[in-house]
């Protein structure tokens, strides 16, 4: 989830379509917020009054799990998520006596 007091807000679509790595078009940042990709990971997105926003954080943490789930990774959603998935690699490296 955004934190707009910590995060940098972007105007959707076309400010964060300037951050993006390839400039998306906008209709595509539009469909990642709205419908998502592989295996529906969405674009974080905000309401402030009437306008839509996303952060720079949020498209970082969009690229993350999108490539994890292409490259067939599991991606975690949250801290406490990410805490569990490196406990439960850290006890298989530990079994495989790594």
């Amino acid at each position: 989830m955004i934190d707009v007091a910590s995060e940098s807000l972007l105007r959707v679509p076309t400010e964060a379509a300037k951050v993006f790595p390839g400039r998306p078009n906008a209709s595509t940042i539009w469909r990642w917020h709205r419908s998502g990709v592989r295996g529906g990971i969405r674009l974080e997105t905000v309401v402030v009054g009437s306008r839509r926003y996303t952060s720079r954080e949020a498209i970082q943490r969009f690229i993350e799990r999108t490539t994890a789930a292409a490259d067939g990774r599991p991606f975690s959603s949250s801290p406490k998520a990410r805490q569990r998935a490196m406990s439960v690699a850290d006890a298989e490296l530990d079994r495989a006596g790594i």
